[in-house]
């Protein structure tokens, strides 16, 4: 049997859940385990990145709407727009009305339909206009927000895959990793990054630090009701469910964010 090394989890959570040049050398249970749990060390690198773009314009002269769209770019350029494709494919899923087996089925077509269509645009439009507020309001704000929502939608991932959550299909990505994530390392990683997001949320004030920490239990909050929700509908979770869940974590991360001034 292998020894499991922590560089095996990275390799999985970069390899997987972004288009970084990462070899994934393991795909076993336990490589997923240690990537579900490093998968908010992909939302640190990806919300960076956001940031790190959105200053950037910032100071060349641009203005918040601006950085806001190239901030919301970022995300979905690194992992390919997976994650809104998988959005859209569980808003089809679960509007069609039709029984588990149909609504799987209509989520594999390569087309989009008309709710995955519309849930892709409130969501956009909700993630760049939270950003435009917050980085309008202040750069540090903006560029904090844009980090904070990536770790939180990439913490939904960590949690979505406890045990006791089950894969609605044999195979894909939600196969390989439903289910690998003790529920104690779950909530000792939920800890960790809330009280990460509280630490720099101390830069924005007084109630910066209970905001952030607000943003991303609320967020995780909001990603754990789509879950349930899948679970019901689907039977389990897929890869397209992985995807609306971040989504859906880092639009209601951002949301908070910019509320209360």
């Amino acid at each position: 049997m292998l020894r499991t090394s922590p560089l095996d989890g990275l390799r999985f959570a970069f390899g997987t859940l972004s288009v970084l040049p990462v070899r994934v050398r393991r795909w076993d249970r336990e490589a997923a385990r240690g990537g579900m749990l490093s998968a908010p060390v992909v939302g640190l690198a990806v919300g960076g990145s956001a940031a790190a773009l959105g200053l950037l314009l910032l100071a060349l002269g641009a203005g918040a709407p601006l950085a806001a769209v190239a901030s919301a770019a970022v995300p979905a350029a690194l992992t390919r727009g997976l994650h809104l494709d998988g959005l859209a494919d569980t808003a089809d899923g679960l509007g069609s009305g039709k029984p588990a087996e149909d609504a799987l089925r209509i989520m594999k077509q390569s087309d989009i339909g008309p709710f995955g269509v519309l849930t892709l645009v409130l969501v956009l439009l909700a993630q760049i206009a939270a950003l435009t507020q917050l980085y309008a309001g202040s750069w540090t704000r903006g560029a904090l927000a844009a980090v904070t929502s990536a770790v939180a939608a990439r913490l939904a991932l960590t949690l979505a895959a406890r045990t006791g959550v089950p894969a609605a299909r044999p195979e894909g990505l939600g196969a390989a990793v439903a289910g690998v994530v003790p529920v104690p390392g779950a909530l000792a990683v939920t800890a960790v990054c809330t009280a990460a997001a509280a630490a720099w949320g101390v830069l924005l004030g007084p109630y910066g630090a209970l905001r952030a920490a607000a943003a991303v239990l609320l967020a995780l909050a909001a990603a754990d009701l789509l879950l349930r929700r899948c679970t019901r509908r689907f039977g389990g979770v897929t890869g397209d469910v992985f995807g609306a869940l971040a989504e859906t974590a880092a639009t209601a991360a951002l949301v908070v964010l910019s509320l209360g001034g």
